[in-house]
């Protein structure tokens, strides 16, 4: 029972950072009708978060700390298509094998699978250039977890930059679990950051075999930085696809694992 009030006052506070950051500057009233939660302890609450430098109080209202809006961006984004990332990250549970290296690149839809390694873990050597799959499976039984030391980019909560790919050189792992911004037509696989780009493509020379996991929503689009051709990989686990997409890709290669979109 004891852990329980902490816990309770750890989702309020994900909750007002979700809420400014889709609202923008709020007003207490606002933030505590969110919540749930009385104007007194929404008043502690946010006197903490100022305190910790997550959000900033001014005219009886809050907004997020400028230091802190690009990591709850990501927060919102792990809240989109939430049930298809976990069918995803479901699927790709089942293709790990006890004892496995495996390489855990950033991104949401990869994190659900870290949550679902820590729901049913299995004896891994895992490496990862994102801190919050590093975080999740901190304390997961029988997983030994590495993180790719760099330059730290908070709009994916990610590790890149110089030294990330310099480490990378020195591995080697069975399975990489990929992310990617986009898809396009020509099927290449994209990014909005060039670091990240960078580091994916190095990432796709130091792995046995590589798993894109992406909804449908990133098939399609295009961004600025191309890092690899879908051929690359050697499977793709996604949702139901348009079957133009679908028979795009399987006429390029790759496995393609379809998960059942919910209804």
């Amino acid at each position: 029972m004891q852990g329980k009030p902490g816990g309770m006052k750890s989702e309020r506070a994900a909750t007002i950072r979700r809420y400014l950051h889709a609202h923008g500057p709020s007003p207490i009233a606002a933030l505590a009708e969110a919540t749930g939660a009385s104007l007194p302890t929404l008043r502690r609450d946010l006197a903490e978060m100022e305190a910790q430098g997550l959000i900033a109080r001014d005219h009886g209202g809050a907004r997020l700390a400028d230091s802190h809006l690009r990591e709850a961006a990501f927060e919102a984004r792990e809240s989109v298509a939430l049930a298809e990332k976990r069918a995803i990250a479901a699927a790709a549970h089942g293709l790990l094998t006890p004892g496995a290296t495996v390489f855990l690149d950033a991104g949401t839809t990869v994190l659900q699978l870290a949550r679902r390694i820590r729901a049913e873990p299995l004896p891994l050597s895992v490496f990862t250039n994102c801190l919050p799959i590093a975080q999740t499976l901190a304390e997961a039984p029988g997983v030994k977890v590495t993180l790719l030391g760099g330059a730290y980019r908070p709009e994916n909560a990610s590790i890149t930059g110089p030294l990330a790919e310099a480490m990378l050189e020195g591995l080697w792992v069975q399975h990489l679990f990929l992310g990617c911004g986009a898809v396009d037509g020509a099927g290449m696989l994209s990014s909005a950051d060039e670091s990240e780009a960078r580091l994916n493509a190095r990432m796709l020379t130091r792995a046995a075999s590589a798993t894109l996991l992406a909804d449908a929503s990133k098939f399609g689009p295009r961004l600025t930085y191309a890092f690899a051709p879908v051929a690359a990989l050697a499977r793709i686990v996604t949702t139901d696809l348009p079957p133009a997409t679908e028979s795009a890709l399987r006429a390029v290669g790759p496995e393609l694992i379809l998960t059942r979109s919910p209804s």
